[in-house]
Formats: C-alpha cells, structure tokens, sequence
C-alpha cells in the first residue's frame, strides 16, 4: 500500500510519553480536521499537482505541501540510504489515521523499529498491535469531526491539549466511561503562555496526570 507522505526528518521527541528520545518523523499529508491553530495547514489538501518524487520528501522542510507516495518498505531503504539512526518512528500528519496503517506500521516493526501514532482520534485508528498509539483529541475542530470511542479505547497515551477550564471539563466528557487501566494522561499547554501552563501543572498534580511540554519550541528544534 501506498500512502502520501509529506516529510521524513530525524529529530528528538519533543513531547509526550517519548520525549528526549531520538526519532523518525514520518509526516503523511491530508487531514480535514481543521484545527485553528495547527502549525502544518500545508499537509491539509492532497492536490496532484504538489506530487513529487518519493527522494523529495526525505530530510527536507515540507512546508509548501509538496507530496510523494511511499510503502513501508520504501521508507526503511530511505533510512538506511541517508543513515538515519534512530529506532523510534513517528507517524504523525496530517492525519495519518485517514489511512489504514496496518500494512506500514507491520513493515516498521519487521524490521526493528518501535512505531508511535500520533492522532487527533477523529478516525478508526488501525495498526499494528504493538504501535504506541498517541491520541491529541480535538474537539469542536472547523471539520467537524467527533472524537471516536474506539481511537480512546485503542490510545496508549491520550495527550491533550489545554489553554483554559474548558479544555479540561471536554476532556472529562471524552473519558467518561473509558477504562483508562494501563493509559498515560498528559495535559499540554496550547501554548507557551503562562497561564496555560500553570492550569496544566495544577490539574496533573491534582489528577496525577503527567505533564507534556512542547520542548522542541523552547529548543527550537523541528
């Protein structure tokens, strides 16, 4: 199976459960979610005449939208052709749930590596068993798309993120009546405004919830 990916980078986990840890960026393009303040409008539309060659997506900024269908397999051979080191992948977007993952993230842990998902929850996630599900709810997004049971049922780590009160009693809607056995609850700013932050530190310590700061920005680091 094909999928349209946007960007492929070597990096540093910036946040989450998996940050400080060195790792594979897999951006896939489209999402029609909407997010108000999503950082990478350009990976929204799948428009053919932004297609390139599968070499024009690897290690390079992918801002303009440009994209490159890859298999699993086509993405470890690029791996090995730049050197990447890394073990540890992130599929993120876009909205790389739009796709059934299966197939890529099997390829993944065939060869070695341990495979992340990070997702908004709004489509059926579908993967390996053993990918680390990350799930970012967005709620009430311009799309209008609901938050799924089932990508809330599958999450590893539900990873939300916070500006004000609201944000917080939405996420208590989204988890009543989920078995949160076994699950990791970050908060995490919107931004790195004070007030978010301090809001996100008070409810974890309450809740004793784990705080994810976006520390990419502070290091300003892709």
């Amino acid at each position: 199976m094909k999928y349209p990916v946007n960007e492929v980078f070597e990096t540093i986990q910036g946040e989450g459960c998996f940050t400080g840890v060195p790792a594979l960026f897999v951006r896939l393009q489209g999402c029609p979610v909407g997010c108000a303040w999503c950082d990478t409008k350009q990976t929204w539309d799948v428009l053919p005449e932004n297609k390139v060659t599968t070499e024009q997506v690897i290690q390079v900024d992918g801002t303009i939208g440009r994209w490159a269908d890859h298999t699993g397999s086509s993405l470890i051979q690029a791996f090995k052709d730049k050197g990447f080191t890394a073990k540890h992948i992130v599929l993120t977007g876009g909205e790389p749930c739009l796709y059934d993952l299966t197939e890529m993230t099997s390829d993944f842990i065939a060869a070695g590596y341990q495979v992340q998902i990070e997702t908004s929850g709004t489509f059926e996630v579908k993967c390996h068993d053993s990918v680390w599900v990350t799930v970012s709810p967005k709620v009430n997004m311009k799309g209008g798309y609901k938050v799924l049971e089932q990508a809330l049922v599958r999450a590893n780590e539900i990873k939300h993120p916070v500006a004000t009160e609201k944000h917080v009693d939405e996420l208590d809607a989204l988890l009543n009546g989920i078995d949160l056995t076994g699950k990791t609850i970050c908060l995490q700013p919107i931004s790195q405004k004070e007030r978010a932050t301090e809001l996100a530190m008070k409810v974890c310590i309450a809740r004793n919830w784990r705080l994810s700061i976006q520390t990419h920005k502070y290091l300003n680091i892709d």
